[in-house]
């Protein structure tokens, strides 16, 4: 990177490349000012029109104030939602949700403008630290940009993802006609957008059918998933003092076993499905839709592969999922609009050897005990 360049000038410049007189948005809470007025002062140099506007933090299960909401409905050309937790949900569109051409639907404006309309490109960065943002951002993104194409290129035609560790994972994931996502650091067209730090290319395993009721066999991601890293629960990132098994059956938790930290995500599952009926009896989700939210609180809804070699595991979700050497999966909502949830949780495996099977039968190794094979 060049000498006396700020992270926020990477952000603006390189990774969103913002253009004179766009509008950008900035929204932030009190705990992300410096950050957050980093960006607005490097996107006025710029020449762009930066609006910066603050809200109390934001907890996984919060709404986001409606002045915010307002704001991001004015449709910005680059909208940065730059988080100490989250950006707060959107209850107008939960209860109504908004409708692509395509029929999609999404329960956030900041989503139906970002994924369904693509008239917006993003940067959302939850749970930020000053330390992060100047340890990760100021990386090589073609390496990294290359890294994401070679992996996306080789999850084309596979069917089913296999990954063990030696924590003791053993798990698979039928990915059969989904298609690997990335965030590659390269947000500069309208509908793209990411994290900062960047880094990962992850996929939404295909929905499975346990608890959905008939006699056919249940389908969907099966095994055991053991968190030794870090874990997001409802009320915040951890490090693992004691590792979190997972048992998953037909694309769906089963069984949750461990120490005191297995019962803090237990409990944050359980927080979720109690509030999804809660939300559709009062009118803010529509009928029918909290028994689906409640369902897919234990939907295996990602999993992703760390590709920044500047980000390491601290306890914080948004550099742990970066970090190489690891994957991770989500319990709860999926980034194929396929499995609302009121949840994302992610958490890390560290050391993973991963292994993707194809339509016609052959394999192919994408990291052994965390060591890149591409």
């Amino acid at each position: 990177m060049e000498e006396n360049v700020t992270p926020a000038q990477t952000v603006i410049r390189d990774i969103c490349r913002v253009q004179k007189n766009e509008r950008v948005l900035v929204i932030a809470n009190p705990e992300t000012n410096i950050i957050a007025r980093g960006l607005f002062e490097a996107a006025r140099d710029a020449g762009s029109r930066p609006v910066l506007i603050f809200q109390p933090a934001k907890s996984s299960f919060d709404n986001a104030n409606p002045e915010v909401l307002a704001a991001i409905a004015s449709n910005p050309d680059v909208c940065f939602s730059v988080s100490a937790v989250k950006l707060g949900k959107d209850p107008d569109a939960a209860a109504h949700p908004y409708k692509d051409s395509h029929g999609i639907e999404y329960d956030h404006i900041f989503d139906y403008l970002l994924y369904g309309k693509k008239t917006m490109r993003a940067v959302w960065t939850p749970g930020i630290t000053q330390s992060m943002y100047e340890r990760t951002v100021q990386i090589d993104y073609a390496e990294l940009a290359r890294r994401c194409e070679t992996l996306e290129q080789l999850y084309e035609h596979a069917v089913s993802v296999h990954v063990t560790a030696s924590g003791g994972t053993d798990v698979v994931v039928p990915v059969k006609g989904r298609k690997a996502l990335n965030d590659n650091g390269d947000f500069s067209r309208p509908g793209t957008g990411g994290n900062i730090p960047s880094g990962e290319v992850f996929i939404s395993p295909v929905v499975g059918t346990s608890g959905r009721g008939g006699n056919s066999p249940a389908f969907g991601t099966i095994g055991k998933i053991i968190y030794d890293g870090s874990m997001t629960f409802g009320d915040g990132d951890a490090l693992l003092e004691t590792p979190i098994a997972v048992h998953v059956e037909g694309g769906f938790v089963k069984e949750i076993t461990g120490g005191a930290e297995a019962s803090r995500l237990e409990k944050t599952i359980q927080d979720a499905e109690e509030k999804s009926i809660t939300m559709e009896n009062d009118g803010r989700l529509p009928e029918g839709m909290g028994t689906v939210y409640r369902r897919n609180a234990r939907n295996i809804g990602e999993l992703g592969i760390g590709l920044n070699p500047a980000a390491v595991i601290t306890g914080n979700m948004l550099e742990d999922e970066k970090a190489f050497r690891t994957c991770h999966f989500a319990i709860g909502e999926n980034y194929d609009s396929d499995a609302p949830s009121l949840i994302h949780l992610d958490g890390v495996v560290r050391n993973p050897t991963i292994v993707l099977s194809y339509e016609d039968g052959s394999t192919k190794m994408i990291l052994r005990n965390g060591e890149l094979q591409f």
